[in-house]
Parts: structure tokens; C-alpha cells; sequence
């Protein structure tokens, strides 16, 4: 898959670095990798932050490309209407757009965002949502995918986004195996809240302590009661002290870790779906049936059939 980074002037350059850390960076241990360029429909060098200047390769469109990535874009700054022109093209032809952060701004004005699910970092939210009322905004996550359009909430927010990318694009090992690179999570957990309320209580490290347990004990016979418990906590402090925590519920949380565990288990084994339910902790192949399609909009059967690579193989 061929992808370009979109450069400009001011472009910021964490984002811009996040994007080539996931899809630039060389990765000699896998045998399948992006073919990846930083590009601009501008001139180089480029001026950035902090006095830096930027070189890269200029192009006219991005007929060249699968995937471009937006890293930021100026929140006031409505494009030229040649990158207007081009991005449009781009996205008529189901080319796959990622936005980091302010990025969305782009595909806002562009007129990409309308009927469509999208998010910005929480401080530009306000503006963002009167800007582009067509938009279907979506509050407190840390990204959302659309169609072939997916947007972060923030800076760091990028990585989550190009780490579930690569997971769709390659599988759990290989997005994990990213991560671990990163030295981040390979999947977190609630929304933006997590970040701009006021610092965890002293209690989360036994909070922390159980859900590390948890996860280690998701086969078993595990319940919100049971963890509640584990914490030394009645089940209406733990329930809303994970809320707090988290911005999620503990059932959803037990729900998520399911199916993260289900979907590795597709991927690297020919388990039957019945076992693949009990290993990953489902009461039976219905629920984990029934929740699949809900946060995946996908059978069991049809994901393994996506990512199992043994399956492809045989």
C-alpha cells in the first residue's frame, strides 16, 4: 500500500513525526510493509516550527497513492483550491484518508465531513462543530473511523488511530509488535475525558491491580461483581470510580478485552467459534456473535476470514 504524508507550510511536526514513526519507518522484520513518502503540493523546503525548514517530494495530486495522511492543518485556514481540488479527487476514488488532530479541519473544508462521523482535538471541538454542522461530530473518543475516513482527537491520539489501521491492515501481531516499538498501549480504553479531568485518586493502584488480574482471568467465570470485589470496593463505588476512570463502564470494558482476545485467537488459530467464545471469555458464540457485529459490524466467521493468515494459506 502506497501512502503519503501531506506536508505544508507550518506543518506541526509531532503529528508529522507520529505518522512516519507508524507508516514510514523501516521494518525489515516483516516481509509486507507501507511504501511510504512525505509530500506537498508545495515547493521545498517548507517552513515549520522553531525555525525548521522541511524538504520532500512535491506532486501534483496523489493519484500515486492509497492512503495520505493529514497531520494538523491551520483550524482558520481554508485550503487552496488546488489541495481542495486534489484531496476531493483523492477521496472520489475511495482513496483512504487519515486525519491527526487539527487535521480535520482539512477534510471539513473540503466538504469530506458532511453526513459523516468525525472528531478533533476536545479544545477544538466548539469550533469545529459550528464550522461544519453537516458533520456528524462525535465528543469524548480518541478516534473514529467512517468509510474510508478516520479522524483522532489529538496529537497522540494519531498513534491509536494508525496502530487500529495497521491492525486492519496486517493484524493484531503485527499492530502489536508497532506498539510495543512505540512502547505504547496497542489499544486503549474510553475517550478524551481521561486526559483533561483532574489527576486519578490514590486508589488506582489497587484499580490498576485488578484489571491487570482481570485480564489474566477473562476465561474464567469473571463478573463486574467479582472485580468489584478483587478491588476491596462495594459494586456501586468500583462501577462508578471505572467511570471516572475510564469513561466507560466495567461490563463495557469486560466486553472490549473479549473481544480483543477473541479476534487474536481468529487471527492465529483454527479453534472452532464455540471455542474461540470459551477461551476469550463469552458465556457462548451468540454474545460473542451479537457483540462482533455491534463494535465491528462483522461476524466472528467473516473477521477470521479476513485476518487469519493460515486460513489464507490452506
Amino acid at each position: 500500500m502506497r501512502v503519503g504524508i501531506l506536508a505544508y507550510p507550518g506543518v506541526a511536526l509531532f503529528e508529522l513525526s507520529c505518522a512516519v514513526e507508524l507508516f514510514a519507518l523501516p521494518r525489515p522484520e516483516f516481509a509486507h510493509w507501507y511504501q511510504t513518502q512525505v509530500i506537498s503540493l508545495e515547493s521545498s523546503p517548507l517552513a515549520t516550527t522553531a525555525g525548521l525548514t522541511l524538504s520532500c517530494e512535491q506532486v501534483a495530486d496523489f493519484a500515486d497513492f492509497d492512503m495520505l495522511i493529514i497531520p494538523s492543518w491551520p483550524v482558520a485556514q481554508a485550503p487552496s483550491s488546488a489541495l481542495s481540488f486534489v484531496l476531493k479527487q483523492f477521496a472520489q476514488r475511495n482513496g483512504r484518508i487519515l486525519s491527526f488532530c487539527s487535521g480535520a479541519f482539512l477534510l471539513g473544508y473540503c466538504g469530506l465531513l458532511a453526513n459523516r462521523k468525525a472528531t478533533t482535538h476536545w479544545r477544538y471541538a466548539d469550533d469545529f462543530q459550528q464550522t461544519f454542522a453537516d458533520s456528524n461530530y462525535v465528543d469524548d473518543v480518541l478516534y473514529v473511523y467512517d468509510g474510508q475516513i478516520g479522524c483522532s482527537a489529538g496529537s497522540a491520539a494519531g498513534l491509536d488511530l494508525g496502530l487500529e489501521v495497521i491492525r486492519q491492515d496486517f493484524g493484531q501481531d503485527k499492530a502489536n509488535a508497532v506498539a510495543r516499538r512505540l512502547v505504547v498501549a496497542a489499544h486503549r480504553s474510553g475517550g478524551q475525558s481521561q486526559f483533561v479531568q483532574k489527576p486519578l485518586a490514590p486508589l488506582v493502584n489497587r484499580f490498576s491491580q485488578t484489571l491487570e488480574w482481570a485480564i489474566k482471568h477473562l476465561d474464567k467465570d469473571l463478573n463486574v461483581d467479582k472485580m468489584a470485589a478483587h478491588a476491596s470496593m462495594s459494586r456501586r463505588s468500583f462501577d462508578r470510580h471505572f467511570r471516572a476512570t475510564l469513561n466507560i463502564t466495567p461490563a463495557q470494558w469486560l466486553n472490549e478485552r473479549r473481544i480483543e482476545n477473541a479476534k487474536s485467537l481468529l487471527e492465529t488459530s483454527q479453534y472452532s467459534l464455540e471455542q474461540v467464545a470459551q477461551s476469550a471469555g463469552f458465556d457462548n458464540p451468540i454474545t460473542m456473535r451479537q457483540l462482533f457485529r455491534k463494535q465491528l459490524n462483522l461476524s466472528p466467521s467473516r473477521y477470521r476470514e479476513q485476518f487469519n493468515a493460515q486460513q489464507k494459506v490452506s
